[in-house]
Parts: structure tokens; sequence; C-alpha cells
């Protein structure tokens, strides 16, 4: 039997088949039932409820390859489409099942769904033909030379599938020179999710691209979407200022439009105060725009805020004029004369700014961006099976990834942990046998942990804090009692000296500096826990009470955020918190903030990038690996990446180091709890 042939020897579909006698045939003869076997089939088995459905897996590709037959020998093919003079045969059904654009174009009633040839435009016809191809095989080639076309084509033709394919293909092969011209392209076709990963790629490598001559030809709109983000990978704001300029400068006539918006998307605040005075204000693109000149002036009274606590913070250690001196300098380069008292108002240019009346609430552009605000370091503590821990984790905000670092060199849980002059210490807490007065400092450079001088007295469950220079071992206990004892350590001399002991004994205390001044929060008296808090001025050498807290908290985690000092979670005697609380030192009064996803006791707590991170603890039942971000502005916690171990009464900071220090400072991922604990 001959069918629908094009000729030329094209195979036929219908060969090899033998001629069938399609007469009606009886089922009782084509089918004869034996009596015995009906009568052997329990008739319960034949009810409908007990039919069984088949599916044969193989069915859907065999009938692809049928139909791909049929279109090679021309068999049934009832369209012709033509694009660049070349014309290819298809069946409309397969056409309308399978792509999008014809199903729209053959069920519309439209005047091609009647035509034997439709006139394809503006599709190239090796596009057009891979994607007919498709259409009968569901298998597409994308390569370099094709991929622009055929995401083109797929767009145009609504072929999800091969778009999204184009799609994984260009970001698979992003390059540094070529992302800004394929961002380009995928804007001109909306193709959403290419553009989200490029971003992310120019985001994680702006320092090189910014550099490229195609980055010149960047659309304002583009740039500002790389600025605005906390994801710009940075070594320091200067680089994104300077891309600005050097952006403006590619042509001044058109783009000076667009400076106070990109200006706007530079965190100001973050540039070091002889930059923002010496290069930023004098630019002439600067001085010569008045928006541009009030966002600078807005920076300055940032940075001279961060000055006045900074003045606060290193005048209260003699030992630390010169840091002090520094501080002053950077205020004069302003033409500030530093006096006690906060300056009242700054002029630039003739312009003055009342300190007064500028807002003093959050700034955000004087957030830092992720790959500039530091690294938590997790240290120590607890976990399931009892033993203190050596380890040491370190957090990645940009990656959101915890990094294991080199080891301490002994064990120690409920270990008082701080930064210091570009330096970790880890102070006291219990070996697993003995409680412990040793401490051991770490130097990212060297990557080694390196004893200094020990304390005057084990303790275990201490709170360290920095004033200046100088670092504070506050409270903590041994198995007899709590102590009330503060030894201060100064880091250029090795040595520790007693200070004013705090009023109240305080074990698993909270402390964190805010000014001038160290604060207490809760603890255990040996009793019972603790509401009260008290502050430490060093100049006096004196510790007052302040107003107490809304919750009694032993082994919370204190940190100062905006001018608040926070206190999270910790244990009401034995029963773990989840709430948190604040204090404002100039109303001398704690106010509720939201509660965590679940209580925390020795939950360790850090700072970082306007944010709160409350790390590890204890829930009660368990110990935790868990980890989440509180955020000010929307009073939200959030989880974020999980440490490695679940421990509590871990020592929590925060370091102003660079995230990437941790590619030289990680250790093996792999390496064995054992060697990690």
């Amino acid at each position: 039997m001959s069918v629908g042939s094009s000729g030329g020897g094209a195979h036929d579909p219908m060969a090899g088949i033998e001629p069938m006698d399609f007469k009606p045939v009886s089922m009782s003869k084509r089918f004869p039932l034996s009596a015995a076997l009906v009568s052997a089939v329990d008739k319960a088995s034949m009810s409908t409820s007990s039919s069984t459905a088949y599916s044969n897996g193989s069915h859907p590709a065999q009938v692809l390859s049928n139909l791909s037959e049929f279109r090679s020998a021309d068999f049934l093919c009832d369209i012709e489409l033509e694009a660049e003079g070349r014309r290819i045969r298809a069946h409309r059904f397969v056409l309308a099942a399978a792509i999008p654009y014809f199903r729209s174009m053959f069920s519309h009633n439209m005047v091609e769904s009647r035509e034997p040839l439709i006139i394809i435009r503006d599709i190239p016809a090796s596009a057009l033909e891979q994607l007919i191809e498709y259409a009968y095989t569901s298998k597409i080639s994308i390569n370099s030379e094709n991929v622009q076309q055929m995401l083109y084509a797929g767009s145009i033709l609504q072929v999800d599938y091969v778009c999204e394919a184009c799609q994984e293909f260009l970001v698979k092969y992003l390059s540094v020179g070529n992302c800004m011209s394929i961002r380009k392209f995928a804007d001109q076709h909306n193709c959403t999710k290419l553009i989200s990963a490029i971003d992310h790629f120019s985001m994680e490598h702006f320092r090189d691209i910014s550099q490229c001559p195609e980055f010149n030809m960047i659309s304002a709109k583009h740039l500002m979407v790389l600025l605005q983000s906390s994801d710009l990978n940075i070594q320091n704001e200067q680089e994104v200022f300077e891309t600005v300029i050097r952006w403006i400068e590619v042509d001044p006539a058109e783009r000076a439009q667009h400076l106070v918006e990109l200006l706007s998307c530079v965190r100001l605040p973050q540039l070091p105060a002889p930059y923002l005075l010496n290069c930023v204000k004098i630019h002439p693109l600067i001085a010569s725009d008045y928006h541009c000149r009030d966002l600078v002036s807005e920076a300055i009274c940032e940075v001279l805020r961060t000055y006045e606590h900074a003045s606060n913070h290193f005048s209260c250690n003699p030992t630390t004029s010169g840091s002090l001196m520094h501080t002053h300098s950077i205020a004069s380069s302003f033409g500030y004369a530093p006096r006690p008292t906060m300056m009242q108002s700054y002029s630039m240019d003739g312009e003055s700014l009342n300190m007064d009346t500028m807002p003093t609430k959050e700034w955000t552009p004087s957030r830092p961006r992720k790959s500039t605000a530091g690294v938590i370091f997790c240290v120590g503590g607890r976990g399931t099976a009892g033993d203190p821990f050596r380890s040491v984790e370190a957090y990645d905000w940009r990656k959101d990834i915890w990094v294991k670092i080199s080891n301490m060199n002994i064990r120690r849980r409920h270990v008082g942990v701080v930064s210091a002059e570009g330096k970790l210490y880890a102070i006291g807490g219990h070996n697993g046998t003995n409680h412990l007065d040793s401490a051991e400092c770490f130097d990212p450079e060297s990557n080694l942990w390196v004893n200094v001088a020990p304390m005057n007295t084990p303790r275990r469950g201490i709170a360290v804090g920095t004033l200046g220079r100088a670092i504070y071992a506050v409270g903590g206990l041994d198995d007899t009692a709590c102590f009330q004892t503060v030894e201060r350590y100064d880091v250029e001399s090795d040595k520790w000296t007693n200070v004013a002991n705090m009023n109240v004994q305080r074990g698993g205390v909270g402390v964190a500096s805010e000014g001038k001044y160290l604060y207490a929060v809760g603890g255990n008296d040996g009793t019972s826990s603790l509401d009260s808090c008290e502050q430490y001025d060093p100049l006096l050498n004196k510790w007052r009470l302040i107003s107490s807290m809304m919750n009694r908290r032993a082994g919370a985690g204190v940190t100062v955020l905006d001018g608040y000092l926070y206190a999270i979670g910790g244990f009401d005697d034995n029963a773990p918190l989840s709430t948190c609380e604040r204090y404002d030192p100039k109303l001398n009064k704690w106010g509720p903030i939201a509660g965590m996803s679940c209580p925390r006791g020795g939950v360790g707590v850090a700072t970082l990038g306007g944010r709160i991170f409350a790390i590890g603890g204890h829930d009660g039942l368990k110990y935790l690996n868990s980890v989440e971000a509180y955020d000010p502005a929307t009073n939200e916690w959030r989880p974020v990446s999980s440490i490695s171990e679940c421990r509590a009464g871990a020592g929590v900071t925060w370091a102003n180091c660079s995230p990437s220090v941790l590619n030289t400072l990680s250790v093996d991922p792999n390496s064995s709890v054992s060697n990690c604990v």
C-alpha cells in the first residue's frame, strides 16, 4: 500500500506492513472465551473496582519517533513554513502541540490557520529548523554560534524550555569580558533569570568587570542596580565612588544628569575621612552640583558622629592617647577644632550644617556592604557529646557560609572571646577537667593561635569586652562561687591587672561596650538568674547599677547596635528564653523587641552589617547549630546558614577583617569531627 510519499526515494513509513481486511468481525469470533476459564475466575475479582491500570513507558518516545519519521517521509504533512527562502514541511497538530506560538495561530481562526504556506519573518531559518526539530524529538543542540539566535527565536515562538536551556548555557560560559554584552541582550528579550544570574556574576567580579572597556557602555539603570546592592564584592567603598566618576567622565554632557542618583548609591560614610575630604568633596563634578554637595555633607555629619563615639571610646583609657590623637586628626581634617562636647555644626563651603537638626536614625548608606562588613567568629563551646570544642568557625556574610579555621590550642567552653588590634582573643573557660586562667590569641596573618599572659583567676562563664585598647574580663564562676571581680588586659604590655569589682556576683554574664562605658548584663549570682545590670566608667574605675531588664537572664547574648544595648535569649534559671530586649542609655530604659524563632540559652551573639546574629545555644532539649539574624529596621529575625557543630557556651565576636581572608584561613571541611573538637 502506497501513501503520500514526496518521492525522491524517501522512506515509506508504511513499508513492510501487510494490507488488512477491514471487514467487521464479531467479538465472540475474535476473542472466544473458555467456559472453564470464566468459571475459574472468582466473580468478585471481576468487579470494576478491582481493575488494573497499565502504562507503556516507552509509548511517548515511540510516538515522537513515529512522528519524526512521518515528517522525514513527508507523510501526512499539511503545512509548510518558510524562513529566509528555506521551506520546512511539518504537521499542524504537532506544531500546535509543541510550540505555543503556532497553537495560538491555528486556534484563533487567523488567516494563517488555513494557509498551506506560512512565511516566518525575523527568525533565522537555521533557528526555525532546530525548533521544528525540537518539536518532533524533544532535543536541541546549543553552542556558542547559535545560542543567541536560538534564544531570540525561542522567545518569539514562546518555547520556554529552549529559552531556559539557552540561558543556562550562557550562564555557564559567562566571563568578565562578555557578561555586559550578554546582559544587554538579555534585557532586550526580558530574560529575567538570565539578568539575575548576570547581575550576581557582575557583583561577584565587580572589580575586574568595572575595568573592562565595555563596562563604560553600561546603562545608568543597570549601573544603579549593581551599586545599590549590599552583595557588591569590593575591597573598599573608594572603588565604588571611582567607578561612578569614571562612568560619568566617558560622556559628561550626557551622563552628568545621573550623577546625583549614582552618588546616592555610594555608601559615603564608609569612605575614609581624608578621602572624603580630599578627593570626594573637592572633585569638580561634586563641587559643581548642589545636591551632590548635600549628600557629601550628610556623610560628613555621619563620620563626625562616628568620630565622637570613637573619641569617647578611646578617651576612657589613658594608654590609648595615640589612637585618640588619630581620631582628633580626622576631625581636624574637616576643619573641626576638638572640644570636650559634641560639635554643634560643621561648615562646608559656607553652607552651615546644624548637627542637632541632622537625622540621627539609621541612614542606610552608612551600612557597609557584605564584602567590607567584617567577619563573625564562633569559638569553642560544647555540644551533644558534652566535651568542650577546640574548633573555630567564621561566617562569610556575602556567601552566607561558615568556614572552619585553625583550632585553638586547647578546648574551651563558656569561653570569653573578643577581637582587638586586628587579632582574636580566647580567654578562660573550662577544658572539660579544669577551669582556665589561660588565654590565647589568633593572628589572621600567621593563621596561628599563640598563648598570651594568663588571667589572675581561673573562671568559666566569663564575658569579655573592649574599651580603647584594653580588654576587660568580667565576672564568671568556678565550682564554688560566682565572681564579681574584673580584670583588664593591656595588649601592648601583655599584662592583666585587677580593676574595680562589680556590685553583684555574675556568672554567665553578658558584656558589651557602648561609648565610653562597659556594660555587664544579667548573669547568675549563685542562687538565681539576674535581671540587674551595671555600667563601668574606666576613668572613675567604678561600677554603678542601671535600670534592670524586663526578664532575668544568664547565658544571654549581649551586643551593641546603633547606640542600643541588646540582650538576646539566655536562661531564666533553667528555662531557656526566646525573648529579647534592648536598652537605651539615654533614657536608662529597657524595651522589648521581636523574639527569636526558638529559645536559646548559652547563645552567642555578634553584630555584623547592621544586623544581630544569634548563633547556636540550647533550647532546653538539645544543642543547636541554627543561626538567625535580627534586622532592627523591620524588627524581624530571619534564618541564615547554620554552623557545622551544634554548640552552646561558645565565644562569639565580630572582627574587622575582610571575608576574603577566610580563603587562606579555612581548613579542610572534610576533616573528621575528632580533629575539630
